[in-house]
């Protein structure tokens, strides 16, 4: 059902779909969604509900964006110790019940999933309900919940090739990932966007992140590296996360030409600054270093499903777009690696064209086009 919007002389001006956007659980899943939500309010004026997953990150992020969103108890299942997942599936149960109110009661005519806990419930009540469904794969391996939705999916829009691996090739839609797009908007240039950070537009600068809680195996290989990549007259821009506390100022005391902090308010400067990147394998991530042509090295994550990571790395490895070090040799590599590659400008030319080649900088434009093939407008 369309919402009719009136003028106040009672002509009928235009009809407002309702679309649902279901997921999340970390930003990778959560950006995305809110940049699909914006295109969706900037170009069909769409009347937006987020379903998302109770006490995870969505629940104050897309409030904070402006958008309504509903929490279901959902959670993952606990893979290390099964004994557990008696509770999991206690409220998966319950969340299936409330997806197919939610769906019953909001009449949406599209349902959009981004990945996350709570995507699988409200896909499978909109499939039964007989309302068209788009999923939106984020990684170059698909997981099983995504699999298993994409049978009666309508549209799949992925950021990789040969997805036909994991889904029916006819519902495919090359659409790579959506970006937060003040990224691609910053005008800084890099002498700036170096000095906002107090370092010198004359040097080499490694920027390293690891994401709002860090990576501890990036960040114990920069604790015990910083003082040499700093001897060598290498600038970095080094985002801890949270989770490291003083380790890093520790590590840093009395070193020039060093940022440190736990969390970078302004990427775009950050990412404008760089000349070579290192940084976790998080779809996210890796659709931003596309987009702006970042030469890096990915540290894939051990601790995610499917190790979707690794997969997503060598999807650039394989073009000769990024450079792989695997968290097992982090701690020993990690630092010689970058040294070696920061420091030979025509590789890092090489790989910036490459993974440039690579990017997709209209993602939301192109899925907000499938969503609109789907209502047929």
């Amino acid at each position: 059902m369309k919402e009719t919007l009136t003028t106040p002389g009672g002509t009928t001006n235009k009809k407002r779909p309702r679309i649902l956007v279901s997921g999340g659980g970390t930003g990778g899943h959560i950006f995305p969604a809110l940049s699909i939500a914006e295109e969706l309010r900037k170009r069909l004026d769409a009347e937006i509900l987020f379903v998302g997953a109770a006490g995870r990150m969505e629940m104050t992020r897309v409030p904070e964006a402006g958008y309504k969103i509903i929490g279901l108890p959902v959670a993952g299942f606990d893979r290390k110790r099964p004994w557990r997942n008696i509770k999991v599936l206690a409220k998966l149960f319950s969340s299936m019940g409330m997806a197919k109110k939610i769906v019953k009661d909001f009449k949406p005519e599209v349902v959009v999933g981004v990945g996350g806990y709570a995507s699988g419930p409200v896909l499978k009540a909109a499939q039964k309900a007989g309302i068209p469904t788009l999923i939106q794969e984020q990684n170059s391996y698909a997981g099983v919940t995504n699999k298993l939705l994409a049978k009666k999916a309508d549209s799949i829009c992925v950021a990789y090739d040969d997805m036909d691996r994991f889904f029916p090739a006819e519902t495919i839609v090359k659409t790579g990932n959506p970006i937060r797009q003040r990224l691609l908007e910053k005008s800084l240039t890099r002498k700036e966007s170096l000095e906002s950070f107090g370092l010198s537009p004359d040097k080499k600068t490694l920027l390293v992140v690891g994401g709002s809680l860090g990576a501890l195996t990036i960040n114990e290989s920069l604790e015990k590296g910083i003082r040499e990549i700093a001897s060598k007259g290498i600038q970095v821009i080094w985002q801890t996360g949270k989770n490291f506390g003083n380790r890093g100022p520790e590590a840093c005391k009395g070193l020039k030409g060093v940022v440190v902090t736990q969390f970078i308010t302004d990427m775009g400067a950050a990412y404008k600054g760089a000349d070579l990147v290192i940084s976790r394998a998080g779809a996210a991530s890796i659709s931003e270093l596309q987009a702006l042509g970042k030469p890096v090295i990915l540290v894939p994550s051990p601790n995610v499903a499917e190790d979707h990571q690794t997969h997503n790395a060598m999807a650039l490895v394989k073009k000769g777009a990024a450079v792989l070090t695997k968290d097992s040799e982090a701690r020993e590599k990690l630092v010689a690696e970058a040294l070696e590659l920061i420091t030979n400008p025509e590789k890092l030319s090489e790989m910036s064209k490459k993974i440039s080649e690579m990017g997709i900088r209209d993602s939301a434009s192109r899925i907000v086009d499938e969503v609109c093939r789907l209502l047929k407008v």
